[in-house]
């Protein structure tokens, strides 16, 4: 499939091809007419856009998730291209697109990583929290597969969560040959079920695509039922207590502050370095995301998760 790609396109630049529904809402203009607000994206990132010819009976099929077929004007609205969609229809079974070639993935498969984080699972040599993460991992196996960590911040890819848990246990290995003191079982464990519970918290398709948040998701969220089902593990493998508390205090502790939805800030060295094993990584996506936007020599718009700051994309030197 060859078409202009979103992230490339230029001001009053027209665009014609397939792209996917990422969300869309009715929205009233100035003018009293009602027009549709969508999030549309194809394989290089995701553009707002507008179609102000909306009719009730024309969109009644549409959903997220779906693959349309649109022409339109590229147009710059605060700093931000801007599609303004002028035809559009769903794609059918005779166009040569398929969904699959619109979901951002992990850059290794779901398999792939699987293997490594039971490499890492088979290196935790106490025995309960050996068995704990057994437990729990043998409940989400299958969904570990393709779920992304997030709806739309850092890694919400397809596998995005396993990507994100394998790359924190690298940089746990790594920490624990330089600060010997830490307690790689502890740190390990703390990688793998840190964000265990984004497979709940989350309502995702197997093409690792969400489409909202869960009732328990909203409720409770993810820094709150880990530690819950931490508990049922510990019970099933009769955990000492020990062991499922502060493995529990690792998980509420991650976020570290209370704004950002801790219930603890960290009160031992592992479950300190969790936290910025977690920040670390989720900034370094967000970073080599923004980056792969832009030439080298340039500097991308302001990018609201890293503090609204521009990055610069450094010019590599030729050997």
């Amino acid at each position: 499939m060859e078409q202009k790609k979103l992230t490339e396109l230029k001001a009053n630049e027209t665009f014609e091809g397939f792209v996917m529904i990422r969300s869309f809402v009715v929205k009233t203009g100035q003018s009293g007419r009602n027009y549709l607000d969508l999030t549309i994206t194809d394989p290089s990132g995701e553009m707002n856009a507008k179609y102000w010819n909306y009719s009730e009976t024309q969109f009644e099929n549409y959903h997220t998730n779906m693959l349309i077929k649109v022409r339109g004007t590229a147009t710059l609205w605060q700093n931000a291209m801007q599609l303004r969609i002028e035809r559009v229809r769903p794609a059918n079974d005779s166009d040569p697109v398929s969904l699959e070639d619109f979901v951002p993935s992990a850059p290794k498969s779901g398999m792939e990583m699987m293997r490594t984080l039971e490499d890492y699972i088979a290196r935790i040599e106490k025995r309960d929290l050996h068995d704990i993460v057994v437990y729990i991992i043998g409940q989400v196996r299958e969904k570990l597969l393709y779920y992304p960590a997030a709806q739309s911040n850092h890694h919400s890819v397809r596998g995005g969560l396993l990507y994100h848990t394998t790359t924190m246990l690298a940089a746990a290995d790594a920490m624990c040959k330089i600060y010997t003191e830490l307690d790689s079982d502890y740190l390990f464990a703390g990688c793998i079920l840190h964000d265990i519970e984004k497979t709940e918290e989350l309502d995702s398709s197997e093409l690792g695509l969400v489409k909202d948040y869960t009732m328990k998701g909203l409720l409770l969220g993810h820094v709150v039922q880990g530690p819950l089902r931490i508990a049922e593990a510990g019970r099933a493998v009769g955990a000492d207590d020990q062991t499922v508390i502060l493995l529990q205090h690792m998980l509420i502790s991650h976020h570290y502050e209370p704004e950002f939805g801790a219930v603890k800030r960290p009160m031992f060295p592992e479950a300190e370095m969790l936290h910025y094993l977690d920040m670390i990584d989720a900034r370094m996506f967000d970073f080599r995301k923004a980056l792969a936007e832009v030439d080298e020599g340039g500097f991308t718009e302001r990018q609201w998760r890293l503090d609204n700051r521009r990055l610069y994309k450094k010019i590599e030197e030729k050997e």
